[in-house]
């Protein structure tokens, strides 16, 4: 005759399984579970998705500015008006609360991003134009130029990227480049993104027309001169 559990058994066994649920429940939903990090992880990707977005409406309205002629482009004046259309700015802790995920950001976390780097031919009378490139690291801008004659009216460009280092070069006929800029780019060494454009800042119009546009393997070859000095 097989015997029954018997009534302390019962409870030692459904004791043991609320121990049993109550860990799973903890290392799936707890402080440290894997639900609770993957929220956490999806989050931090969101926040630095906005930072990014937030930089570049930033350094596209310094370019604006820039290519209209003006100089001036000040945190007060120009940036924190941006970071407040996304929530409340402390200018005590220079730090933005978003509005609809209340997610924490602060102005250093903004200006880390570089993003922003170009070249341009800028008109300036019947005589001559300026070939510039411009590159902003961390909301400072320096620009490189130099005068060509106004009768150039087409250019190449060549852009080129070695981890977090570029290089630009320049072209009037698409066979023989010269070098315009080499720049390092801080946090540069990820994905970015590139493009072309053209602008008539003033009150008028003109047609421009980009053509023979390729992504290629990098055509700025790596320095194979002088090796580093060993230690003496």
């Amino acid at each position: 005759m097989k015997k029954g559990f018997t009534l302390i058994e019962l409870l030692a066994v459904i004791v043991i399984l609320a121990i049993i649920a109550g860990v799973i429940v903890n290392t799936t939903l707890g402080d440290e579970g894997v639900v609770t990090e993957a929220e956490k992880t999806l989050r931090e990707q969101e926040r630095k998705m906005l930072i990014e977005t937030i930089a570049k409406e930033i350094q596209t309205t310094k370019l604006k500015k820039e290519m209209s002629g003006e100089k001036s482009f000040t945190v007060q004046e120009d940036i924190v008006p941006i970071l407040q259309q996304y929530g409340d700015y402390n200018h005590s802790t220079l730090q933005l609360i978003t509005t609809e995920d209340q997610y924490e950001i602060f102005l250093y976390e903004v200006m880390q991003i570089p993003l922003l780097e170009y070249v341009v031919i800028e008109y300036e009378n019947e005589e001559f134009q300026h070939l510039g490139s411009v590159v902003t690291n961390n909301g400072y801008s320096d620009w490189a130029t130099t005068e060509i004659d106004a009768s150039i009216k087409s250019m190449w460009y060549r852009f080129s990227r070695r981890e977090d280092d570029y290089c630009i070069e320049c072209s009037k006929d698409g066979e023989t480049f010269s070098q315009m800029r080499v720049c390092h780019m801080w946090n540069g060494g990820g994905e970015i993104q590139f493009g072309i454009y053209a602008c008539s800042p003033e009150d008028s119009s003109f047609k421009a027309t980009f053509t023979n546009m390729e992504v290629t393997e990098c055509k700025w070859l790596a320095h194979d001169g002088q090796q580093p000095d060993g230690d003496q």
